[in-house]
């Protein structure tokens, strides 16, 4: 999960490769870290983009993205439950704290770049996002 934060998470894959049964696996698993599986992933998933807010030139939008959110609001909501800041907020805040600030162009090339339309659930034309004719 910590390598593959930005992608869905499949429970009942990462159980099976740990060996478990999903039910053993989210028990072991809050029993170890305190959280369930989906929440650890939540809580990396805003740990990597508080790295981007401070360290890219990418918008929140392109960085909730990024980070594996597929709604900028529960990502904002998500992050200020988390830092207590908005994702702009904490830009402004912390901005050039860390390493010097990374092109856009180099930081979608080196997390993979955007997933197209069409391969995003519930987004597109066709899923009545409003963006269709």
């Amino acid at each position: 999960m910590d390598r593959d934060w930005a992608t869905p998470l499949d429970l009942d894959a990462v159980a099976a490769h740990a060996g478990y049964s999903r039910f053993h696996f989210l028990r072991a698993f809050k029993q170890v870290y305190g959280l369930t599986p989906g929440q650890y992933l939540s809580r990396r998933r805003i740990e990597r983009a508080e790295e981007l807010l401070r360290t890219a030139d990418l918008s929140v939008t392109e960085i909730c993205w990024l980070v594996g959110f597929g709604s900028l609001g529960t990502f904002s909501a998500r992050f200020k439950k988390q830092t207590g800041l908005t994702p702009s907020d904490y830009r402004k805040r912390h901005v050039g704290r860390g390493a010097g600030l990374i092109p856009g162009c180099y930081a979608l090339l080196w997390s993979g770049g955007f997933k197209s339309f069409e391969d995003r659930e519930g987004v597109g034309p066709e899923k009545g996002d409003g963006t269709g004719p």
